[in-house]
């Protein structure tokens, strides 16, 4: 079934939009669930959660990308449990680490007004993959957003844990000075 199909059932409220879902991106989800969760049933938790926000958003949501715009709704499911999680006791891991590496290149959102911007840096952080080089592009969103160890990174693109650190540094070096050309970063 193609996703303009799966699409089509959740406008039509047809409850099998869930089990093509399921089927089609259930294990998919899941990896980017547990990327940043390191733990099944956590990640198998998000993947429901995500249905239940798929269910909700489809209609009136209409995705272009079906596959990324449930990768959103799971990553979003996982964070919030990830930070639940850190909230009730303070631990290491990936996420923990990836959160610790961008801190360097986004302005914080304690600020109410920050929270207005967020929509906006976005589309910065966006607009900036875009001017990448596609493999360090990819690179970038592997880490950032599905939150996968740099060893998995490294084998995916053939290169050594290393190299994929030291792109990683560098493009993260290369989204800051963005964002501060970018006004997102304000001196005191």
């Amino acid at each position: 079934m193609k996703d303009s199909d799966i699409v089509g059932l959740f406008f039509s409220r047809d409850r099998h939009a869930l089990d093509e879902t399921q089927a089609r991106y259930g294990a998919y989800c899941f990896t980017v669930a547990n990327n940043i969760l390191e733990s099944a049933p956590d990640a198998e938790e998000c993947v429901n959660d995500m249905l239940l926000a798929a269910w909700n958003s489809i209609p009136p949501v209409r995705p272009q990308n079906l596959r990324l715009y449930l990768a959103k709704l799971v990553r979003n499911a996982a964070v919030n449990r990830y930070n639940r999680r850190l909230a009730e006791k303070r631990g290491g891991g990936e996420t923990a680490l990836v959160l610790e590496e961008l801190s360097e290149c986004i302005p914080g959102r304690e600020d109410p007004l920050l929270r207005i911007e967020a929509k906006e840096l976005g589309k910065a952080i966006s607009a900036f993959v875009e001017t990448l080089p596609k493999r360090e592009g990819a690179i970038l969103i592997r880490r950032c957003f599905f939150a996968e160890p740099i060893a998995s990174i490294a084998k995916r693109f053939l290169i050594s844990e290393n190299n994929a650190s030291v792109i990683l540094s560098r493009t993260r070096a290369k989204l800051r000075a963005y964002l501060e050309k970018e006004g997102y970063f304000h001196e005191k």
